[in-house]
C-alpha cells in the first residue's frame, strides 16, 4: 500500500471550509479540467453524510473515461470524513480529509491510502506514472484552493 500526504492552510473559517469540502458539487472545481471530471450521481444533498455513494466518470491517463464509485464515511461534523473508491481504476483508494481549527483559518490535512491491481505491473506504474499523478492533482487543487479563498 502507498500514502500520499498533503497539508494546506486556508484563512477561513472551520465552517466555510467544512461548507465547501463537504459538497460533492465542489470536486469538480478543484479537479484539473485535464480529468474531464463528471459527478453521474443526482445529488439532492448539499453535504455529504455517512454511507453516501457518489459515482463520478473521469478520464485520469491518456484521456481513457473510467467510472469510479465512492462511499462516504466516519464523517465527524467539521472535522473530517473519508472517501473510499468501491468501483474504480484501484485496488484500494482511501482518502481522509480531515480540518484543523487553527488562530486564523483552518488547517487541511489529506492522507490518502492507495494500491494499483496488477501485481508488479501495478507496482511498477505507481513508480513511473500514478505517484506524480497524484502529487500533480494535489498540486491544482492547492492553486485553486488559493485563488477561491485568499
Amino acid at each position: 500500500m502507498h500514502v500520499f500526504t498533503a497539508e494546506q492552510f486556508l484563512p477561513i473559517s472551520i465552517d466555510k471550509a467544512w461548507d465547501f469540502f463537504s459538497s460533492p458539487k465542489n470536486l469538480a472545481k478543484i479537479t484539473p479540467p485535464s480529468m474531464d471530471f463528471r459527478i453521474l450521481t443526482d445529488l439532492n444533498e448539499n453535504d455529504i453524510y455517512e454511507g453516501m455513494l457518489i459515482d463520478y466518470r473521469v478520464k485520469p491517463l491518456l484521456g481513457i473515461p473510467v467510472k469510479w464509485q465512492t462511499r462516504i464515511f466516519d464523517v465527524k461534523h467539521k472535522a473530517s470524513f473519508t472517501d473510499e473508491q468501491l468501483k474504480g481504476p484501484y485496488k484500494l483508494w482511501r482518502h481522509t480529509h480531515t480540518f484543523i481549527p487553527q488562530e486564523n483559518g483552518v488547517l487541511m490535512k489529506d492522507i490518502v491510502r492507495y494500491q494499483l491491481p496488477l501485481g508488479w505491473l501495478g507496482r511498477l506504474a505507481e513508480k513511473l506514472i500514478v505517484r506524480d499523478k497524484i502529487k500533480s492533482i494535489f498540486h491544482y487543487r492547492t492553486r485553486v484552493l488559493n485563488q477561491i479563498f485568499t
